[in-house]
């Protein structure tokens, strides 16, 4: 057996089978390129579902986790630590908001927005007890937990892991109509993902987010943004909420907040939304622990320069204009997205998007299918153009192939 046979067959024997990954193993990794175990480079188009928004490997993130593991790497939130302080203040700053509620995952972020809408529901708007209600869009992908599943309308996500969590009130995702119908004074949240990335990279429609924080405003309704992929630059913007100049109530984050080299996700809102915890009521062993705090502390440095957002604006319209080329020839029904971040529906006359992903990485390159007929691309923002124009050659050569 290969070393990736070998490596592959390990995994298959000893691990749940809850991915089907591409058969590859990485094992050293820089920048946009990472290297498998028998040596060969692939260029890396996925940036861990946008967690790698700054490559694999970047220096200032590795030096400045290298510096905290020198020093303190958890004290749990039962006592201070001398990087909290300073990473709520920054995280709140980069989102105009007041207070910050750190986790390790996303999920773990989505099931603490939840939570913090329903107590905010009942001891702030005054709902009665247990009657909290949350409206969330179809096609939705906020997670795997029991709660987030509940909500979802994916099978696969869903089916087979009842009984599930009530409170929750599925709408079309951007009918704005459907949306204002499902208010109700029981409503105490709109959750929503500004772009949905496990969807195929679906970008509502123009006015949406804009009409949702209007009608959510008018109501007395917490509009809670899941900016956990779409966040911290991958769309040109610091979040995709910003190209339609809205501030939800809420943002949750997650994935490229802790740079690819630890888990980091947060909570952040205002005083009078945030502010409904007592101590015990929520919490995490791990969260806002003082590695994850170093890490993204320069996260968010990085991120106040522009320079990632930039990158994002520019190659994002390159990479769009060059995928638009190939709508329209028989090989690419659509393309959607917004900055470095495309959903490509393939014609099926080439090929599933696990066929067309399998064919590329043939090829040196590693992207990702979603929902059998759609590629998703989402190029570390430090990615090169020329890097950029060689992956994207390899994707015309495969469909035309």
């Amino acid at each position: 057996m290969t070393s990736t046979e070998r490596s592959i067959a390990a995994a298959e024997a000893h691990s749940a089978h809850n991915y089907h990954p591409l058969p590859v193993v990485v094992a050293t990794a820089e920048g946009a390129w990472v290297t498998d175990v028998a040596g060969r480079r692939y260029l890396d188009m996925l940036a861990g579902y946008s967690a790698l928004n700054f490559g694999h490997g970047n220096r200032r993130l590795l030096d400045a986790a290298k510096a905290q593991l020198e020093r303190v790497t958890l004290t749990s939130r039962a006592f201070h630590h001398d990087r909290f302080g300073d990473f709520c203040t920054q995280l709140a700053a980069l989102c105009g908001m007041e207070l910050v509620l750190p986790m390790n995952t996303g999920a773990e972020a989505v099931e603490t927005a939840v939570k913090t809408a329903r107590k905010w529901g009942y001891q702030v708007k005054g709902v009665p007890d247990g009657r909290a209600k949350i409206i969330v869009a179809d096609h939705n992908f906020h997670g795997r937990t029991t709660t987030l599943v509940s909500f979802s309308t994916d099978p696969e996500a869903r089916a087979g892991f009842g009984p599930y969590t009530p409170g929750f009130e599925i709408v079309p995702y951007g009918d704005l109509a459907a949306m204002e119908a499902a208010l109700d004074d029981h409503t105490v949240a709109v959750l929503l993902e500004p772009i949905q990335g496990e969807a195929g990279v679906l970008v509502p429609p123009p006015g949406y987010l804009a009409g949702v924080r209007e009608l959510t405003r008018s109501r007395n309704v917490l509009f809670i943004a899941d900016e956990i992929q779409s966040g911290l630059g991958r769309t040109g913007r610091t979040f995709a909420c910003e190209h339609e100049g809205v501030v939800p109530d809420m943002y949750v984050l997650g994935k490229a907040l802790g740079g690819g080299v630890v888990p980091v996700s947060a909570v952040v809102s205002s005083r009078e939304v945030l502010g409904v915890f007592a101590p015990g009521e929520h919490g995490s062993t791990f969260g806002g622990n003082p590695l994850a705090c170093a890490v993204a502390l320069e996260v968010l440095a990085m991120l106040r320069t522009g320079e990632f957002q930039q990158r994002a604006t520019e190659l994002g319209e390159h990479l769009h204009s060059e995928l638009g080329l190939l709508v329209g020839g028989g090989a690419v029904d659509a393309v959607r997205g917004r900055g470095l971040w495309a959903g490509v529906d393939i014609n099926p006359s080439r090929g599933t998007g696990r066929e067309v992903s399998e064919r590329l990485m043939a090829r040196g390159v590693l992207a990702k299918d979603t929902h059998g007929a759609t590629l998703r691309l989402a190029p570390p923002l430090v990615i090169s153009k020329e890097d950029l124009d060689w992956g994207l050659d390899q994707l015309r050569g495969v469909l035309e192939g």
